[in-house]
């Protein structure tokens, strides 16, 4: 049974048009045109509770737009969205204290003030009893080692340290959907395994419902077996990452070192470039055998070595972005 059910939502928003010159700001003044922006066009999807679901696609795709509908700040021009049997903007004050949220970019943790201080305020607007809000601060100091932190003006911690605050802030109240926007923009490689790791476990202990959008294709990796990639408003692949790979991961990437050059024309080859000390070839498994590959290359060159470069992640999603146009 699904836990978050989106049903064919449609957001359009209208952006004045701006022009130039006197002349033109004053025909705006007395007539102003607007352009119309699909920012999402019949998106459908459901999620089981407890799922981690990576929300991806390029800026301006409508990633943020869905998640304000989610959260119940934006209303769709249609369709419908129910979470755990609610609308997020008709049954807010309800849903509000079932969902949590960390923005990379945002806080809300006060500056000047010891996050602690900022905890203590974040109980009484969720109405937290004293019992319970001991009780998950504790588990939240020990999960995120937040001893030494809590007490320190939030202005003077490092940004690991402050995103583990962030985290910890949004679920005092133990919501049961967590939105992650960016969780570990400009952390360090040790802060950003500390919040994945942090991330999983409270997904594992507490079946925490996760949808996190992010541009760091790492994060997608060690934390989402499921995406949804959105582009233009329109929601382009929905599925495992590991079908993902395989479905675009066609492109192979092999360096031969090489004292020659030869120009090999052949279907499968997509480009050829000379490199320092040999040639790099881009090649579409889709249509050849690799073994076959390297033979027929050992047959037009003295091949000292070959390497087979991998692909990433980020390489396999921009070959989609450009099968799709976006």
């Amino acid at each position: 049974m699904s836990f978050i059910e989106v049903k064919h939502i449609h957001k359009t928003f209208k952006l004045p048009l701006k022009q130039g010159g006197i002349k033109g700001s004053l025909k705006s003044f007395f007539h102003r045109e607007y352009r119309t922006i699909h920012a999402i066009d019949d998106i459908s999807f459901s999620i089981k509770k407890g799922e981690i679901i990576g929300y991806i696609g390029p800026n301006g795709a409508g990633k943020s737009t869905t998640i304000k509908i989610l959260s119940g700040i934006l209303v769709p021009d249609s369709g419908s969205v129910v979470v755990d049997k609610m609308t997020p903007w008709k049954d807010r004050k309800k849903y509000v204290a079932e969902i949590g949220a960390v923005f990379g970019q945002r806080s809300q943790l006060w500056w000047d003030i010891p996050a602690m201080d900022s905890f203590r305020l974040l109980k009484d607007i969720y109405k937290i009893g004293d019992q319970e809000y001991e009780k998950t601060l504790n588990e939240l100091i020990d999960l995120l080692d937040l001893k030494d932190i809590l007490n320190v003006p939030v202005r003077q911690l490092s940004l690991g340290s402050r995103m583990r605050l962030e985290i910890a802030a949004s679920l005092l109240h133990r919501p049961k959907i967590l939105f992650l926007d960016e969780p570990t923009i400009g952390l360090d490689a040790v802060s950003k395994r500390q919040v994945r790791e942090f991330i999983k476990k409270i997904n594992r202990q507490n079946k925490v419902t996760i949808i996190l959008t992010t541009h760091d294709m790492a994060d997608i990796e060690a934390l989402a077996k499921r995406i949804l990639l959105i582009g233009k408003g329109v929601l382009l692949y929905d599925g495992s990452l590991k079908q993902l790979k395989e479905q675009y991961d066609y492109l192979k990437t092999v360096r031969v070192m090489t004292k020659e050059y030869v120009k090999i024309k052949k279907s499968y080859i997509q480009s050829q470039r000379r490199i320092e000390g040999g040639i790099e070839f881009q090649v579409d498994a889709r249509k050849v055998e690799m073994n076959d590959f390297i033979h027929y290359l050992s047959s037009k060159l003295t091949i000292k070595d070959i390497d087979f470069i991998p692909q990433t992640i980020d390489d396999v999603i921009v070959r989609l972005y450009e099968e799709y146009g976006i």
